[in-house]
């Protein structure tokens, strides 16, 4: 069963993963973090968050490929999963897509435009 209440955040430079926790726990959300691949998909598969936010090249794994796995998973499938990235180009938008990501954005962003998009995800 999905945690309705829970966010995993999988990023591995460390003040961008602080920021974006501090962000949504603000915002009033739980949130669990990884700062490599496979940790994520670990804790994805343990505490199934009703929401991802993956950062593209991790240590271990990289995003695509725990993307790859989540959406292949039938219980974690449904879970949204949204790609952070530092240059989000054609070439790293097509990779993302192609792993079955629901949406991507960039790392240097707005925090109420962030926070609008999450929360259009988990209606």
């Amino acid at each position: 069963m999905i945690n309705k209440k829970c966010i995993l955040v999988v990023e591995d430079e460390p003040d961008l993963l602080h920021i974006v926790v501090f962000r949504l726990k603000n915002a009033g959300y739980n949130v669990i973090s990884a700062q490599d691949g496979k940790t994520g998909l670990e804790m994805a598969k343990k505490e199934k968050p009703c929401l991802i936010l993956l950062d593209l090249k991790l240590p271990l794994m990289d995003g695509v490929e725990v993307c790859k796995q989540l959406k292949a998973d039938a219980e974690l499938k449904s879970i949204p999963v949204i790609f952070l990235s530092a240059s989000p180009g054609k070439d790293i938008a097509d990779k993302i897509k192609d792993a079955g990501a629901d949406d991507y954005m960039q790392k240097s962003f707005d925090t109420k435009e962030f926070l609008d998009k999450l929360t259009g995800y988990l209606r």
